[in-house]
């Protein structure tokens, strides 16, 4: 019988990857079985249904750190996106570990995300639940939101690497932890850049020591930051950063915090951002029946919070910002034409 494709992928996974990579042949599977690709393995199939998702469209309109940039130049979770899965996958060749894996967590690990970044977060936090978290809401879309509520049945190993790739919590895989680090190498980095652009930042305001281990350039931090990681892992059974560049690149997250992601002109628009998702949260709970088709489906079997709630993490800033003003700003009257 003539191997297919999928076949001859998988084979090869077998005879030229680390005996630590994760096989595509010992995937635990999905929550609904369904007939193999024969051009495609599952990881590879899995990353397809995350870049044809509507949730992965509508994160080329959602903040990274500066809230709805007029200048194009500004990262968005879409560009994030996409830098972290270019970064995860180069560490996980060097490593010769599952790419495909490795792809697929990365595309899907932000689809979660709210309008306006972290501060959209925080909102439903303090509306929804304290539980709420862009990864668990990934997690959620991929299950049970995408797909017109049918969710885009993804394999274990891959939703796993989602959930995992923050907080104290590691992925299953060696893969999975590297989407970890790569986010954090690309949003430390990119954010850098586009504070310098934003001109609340300047690269002499960093400390000397940490560019003395990470360097000066963009793109050296990014090369030596994945160099550490690769190198850091290649002779181990975890993935980790060499020590000093390690250090490093905690102390350059710390400054982020305490000069970018909490810096008052970067955040200026914030409390007005969350105060407007605040306010649509308790218009919709009010009013659920105004909630798209999906939502409003939902609410058979969960609570009207929890509906509303994926609602308004589902909106890009702009759509939340429209929908703001058609709900509560007055519109100005205008002659009708030929009156």
């Amino acid at each position: 019988m003539e191997r297919t494709v999928s076949q001859i992928f998988c084979e090869r996974e077998r005879l030229t990857l680390s005996p630590r990579a994760f096989l595509t042949e010992n995937t635990r599977g999905r929550e609904h079985p369904c007939e193999p690709c024969p051009n495609r393995t599952d990881f590879q199939r899995d990353r397809d249904r995350i870049l044809h998702s509507k949730a992965f469209r509508r994160m080329v309109h959602k903040t990274q750190v500066f809230l709805f940039p007029v200048d194009e130049h500004y990262r968005t979770r879409m560009t994030h996106t996409l830098e972290v899965t270019q970064i995860a996958r180069i560490i996980a060749r060097a490593l010769m570990l599952n790419e495909d894996l490795c792809e697929a967590a990365a595309l899907g690990h932000d689809l979660g995300h709210t309008p306006f970044g972290h501060a959209g977060e925080t909102v439903m936090q303090q509306c929804y639940s304290p539980d709420f978290t862009h990864y668990r809401q990934s997690l959620r879309v991929v299950e049970k939101l995408e797909n017109d509520g049918a969710g885009l049945n993804l394999t274990w190993e891959v939703r796993d690497g989602i959930l995992n790739h923050t907080g104290d919590d590691l992925a299953s895989t060696l893969e999975g932890v590297i989407v970890k680090f790569a986010d954090r190498i690309a949003y430390i980095n990119h954010d850098i850049d586009d504070a310098c652009r934003a001109g609340i930042l300047s690269m002499s305001d960093i400390p000397g020591d940490i560019l003395d281990v990470l360097g000066e350039g963009h793109s050296t931090r990014i090369n030596r930051m994945v160099t550490a990681v690769i190198e850091g892992s290649t002779d181990s059974d975890r993935i980790a950063m060499t020590p000093e560049v390690g250090e490093a690149t905690a102390a350059l997250r710390k400054f982020l915090f305490d000069n970018v992601y909490y810096n008052p002109v970067a955040k200026s628009e914030e409390v007005k951002g969350m105060e407007m998702l605040a306010r649509l949260f308790e218009y919709f709970v009010r009013y659920p029946g105004k909630m798209p088709v999906l939502y409003r489906r939902n609410m058979e079997n969960e609570p009207v919070e929890r509906c509303v709630c994926d609602f308004i993490a589902s909106m890009t800033d702009r759509y939340a910002i429209d929908m703001y003003k058609d709900l509560f700003i007055p519109s100005v009257w205008r002659t009708p034409t030929g009156v």
